[in-house]
């Protein structure tokens, strides 16, 4: 038969949603530049963006649900959608490692008060150029890394367990296991979330005014947003097991969070060592 299917791979259908992925991604992006200019209206610009964007995902991750559900899906469709996660988990490692470069920067390398002719003084000001002496700056009172950072070492560490755990419940066909093991992890990233907003709020520093804290609040802040990020990645896996969508044979959506989630686990192992152990080394803590 003409047209007829005779290869594996999954030839999708027009679709209009990334089409408005796109333009919700540059409305949102054009209400942010509004935003930080001070300019008007920027709010029902980027309020625009970031509903388009939420519709967006909410619709072309469903149609994806839908696709694996009628079984175009095939072996060799989740092998090229395994690549592509790998990729983007290595775009996102690539993504830290220019946090871990700045933070390196500044604490192996601090600038002396005439660098370039006083380019630092007139950027961020004398108070700010002196702080450029030393990593932390002197006067910085830093966060105990054995106090709430330990904690959240530990809890994440846990979750990585409890998410292993709902895995292997799934490739045995433990759909109860698999159950208590993605709300364990559910609630132990909105554990780790709470601790580290607190974290935050009682932080001795704020964000700015020195290399130390805008490095230290850009990396940590970044890894908790990600965090989040997995947080719901997971959300959705939870529903859709009490929906019934995963098999031991077919169970991509969560093998992806799975790997996000251990990803999210080393970045932290990595943090936690060298911004809160190594980086805080010998200074006043809080």
């Amino acid at each position: 038969m003409a047209g007829a299917k005779n290869h594996d791979y999954h030839i999708l259908e027009p679709d209009i949603w990334p089409l408005i992925g796109s333009f919700s991604a540059l409305t949102f992006t054009s209400g942010m530049v509004l935003y930080m200019h001070e300019m008007p209206s920027w709010q029902i610009v980027l309020g625009l963006g970031i509903m388009g964007l939420i519709a967006t995902f909410f619709a072309w991750f469903s149609n994806v649900v839908k696709e694996a559900e009628r079984g175009d899906h095939t072996p060799v469709v989740q092998l090229h959608m395994r690549y592509g996660m790998i990729l983007f988990i290595a775009s996102e490692v690539m993504f830290f490692v220019g946090w871990f470069w700045s933070w390196f920067d500044f604490a192996l390398f601090p600038a002396p008060l005439d660098y370039a002719d006083g380019l630092w003084t007139n950027m961020i000001g004398q108070e700010g150029a002196a702080s450029l002496e030393s990593f932390p700056p002197k006067g910085i009172e830093v966060l105990n890394a054995f106090d709430l950072p330990l904690l959240n070492t530990l809890i994440l560490l846990c979750s990585g367990t409890t998410v292993t755990w709902a895995h292997h419940s799934l490739l045995n066909g433990d759909r109860e296991g698999l159950k208590k093991g993605l709300w364990l992890t559910i609630l132990l990233g909105v554990l780790f979330s709470c601790v580290q907003a607190y974290e935050y709020a009682v932080a001795p520093f704020a964000f700015g005014g020195n290399t130390y804290s805008s490095a230290f609040y850009m990396a940590t802040g970044f890894h908790g947003f990600h965090v989040l990020i997995g947080t719901i990645f997971l959300i959705v896996c939870l529903v859709r097991t009490y929906k019934g969508h995963f098999t031991p044979r077919q169970h991509f959506g969560f093998e992806a969070a799975a790997w996000y989630w251990h990803f999210v686990d080393v970045v932290w192992l990595f943090l936690f060592i060298a911004v809160y152990v190594w980086g805080g080394w010998g200074a006043p803590v809080h």
